[in-house]
C-alpha cells in the first residue's frame, strides 16, 4: 500500500507461540524466526527515551560477518529495520541503537539511548530473542536455503515435558506396588529363645509376689 518492499509480519498459533517473518516482498528472500522473551518498554520500566522518528543505529555481533546464513539475515535486517537515508518522515541524526547479537544459536535483540557523545549507553526497551528456524528462497516461501539444527519445535518442547509429568506418576505406583510385592503375606515367625527375655513391668510384678507372700502366710 505505501510502495514499501519489506515486510514484518507476526505470527500467533495456540495462543502461546510467536513467529515473526521478515521478507522481501518483490523476490525473496524471507526468514522465520520465533520469537521468545519478548519484554515491551512499558514492563521494563526503564527512565530511557528516544525521539520518535529518530534514526537508530545498527549493530551487529561479529559473526554476523562470518557466517554466510548470518550474513543474509544481517542484509535483510539492515534493510528493514534500518531508516533509509533522507526520509521525509525521519530526523537526521541518531539517538539509539538497535544491537543484534548470536549467544546459544539464537539472536537477541536491545535498544540503547545514546546519553552523551562519547557512546555512553542506557538500555530503554524493549527487548525480545529471535530464534532463526528456516531461511526461504522466495518471499513466505519457496526453496529452503537453510535450516537451523538447533531448533525445536514448541509442541513437542511441551509434549515431552507432559510425558515426563506422567512418568513422575508412573514411578510412583511401580514404587508402591513393589513395595506391596515385599510384604510378606504369611507374618515371619520369631526366635521361640526371645521369650526367655521377656520380663513383666514393674507393677505386674510386685502385684504377683504380694499375692505369693499371702497364699505363704495362709
Amino acid at each position: 500500500m505505501k510502495n514499501c518492499n519489506k515486510c514484518i509480519y507476526f505470527e500467533g498459533r495456540k495462543r502461546q507461540d510467536t513467529f515473526m517473518w521478515v521478507s522481501n516482498i518483490t523476490r525473496g528472500p524471507s526468514v522465520k524466526f520465533q520469537v521468545l522473551n519478548a519484554h515491551t518498554m512499558k514492563e521494563m520500566k526503564m527512565t530511557g527515551n528516544c525521539l520518535k522518528g529518530s534514526r537508530p543505529m545498527l549493530s551487529f555481533g561479529q559473526i554476523f560477518s562470518e557466517q554466510p546464513h548470518y550474513m543474509l539475515m544481517k542484509e535483510l535486517l539492515t534493510q528493514t529495520f534500518g531508516t533509509p537515508n533522507h526520509h521525509p518522515k525521519s530526523q537526521p541524526f541518531y539517538d539509539h541503537v538497535f544491537t543484534f547479537s548470536v549467544l546459544d544459536n539464537k539472536i537477541w535483540f536491545r535498544n540503547f539511548q545514546i546519553i552523551e557523545e562519547d557512546g555512553q549507553l542506557a538500555e530503554i526497551g524493549p527487548r525480545f530473542v529471535l530464534n532463526p528456524i528456516k531461511i526461504f528462497e522466495d518471499s513466505f516461501g519457496g526453496a529452503t536455503l537453510w535450516e537451523n539444527s538447533h531448533y525445536i519445535n514448541p509442541n513437542l518442547i511441551r509434549r515431552e515435558a507432559k510425558a515426563a509429568h506422567g512418568m513422575k506418576y508412573q514411578h510412583k505406583v511401580m514404587q508402591k506396588q513393589r513395595f506391596a510385592s515385599l510384604v510378606p503375606k504369611v507374618p515371619m515367625k520369631g526366635d521361640p529363645t526371645n521369650e526367655v527375655f521377656k520380663t513383666k513391668p514393674p507393677e505386674e510384678a510386685q502385684g504377683q509376689e504380694k499375692k505369693l507372700f499371702i497364699r505363704k502366710k495362709k
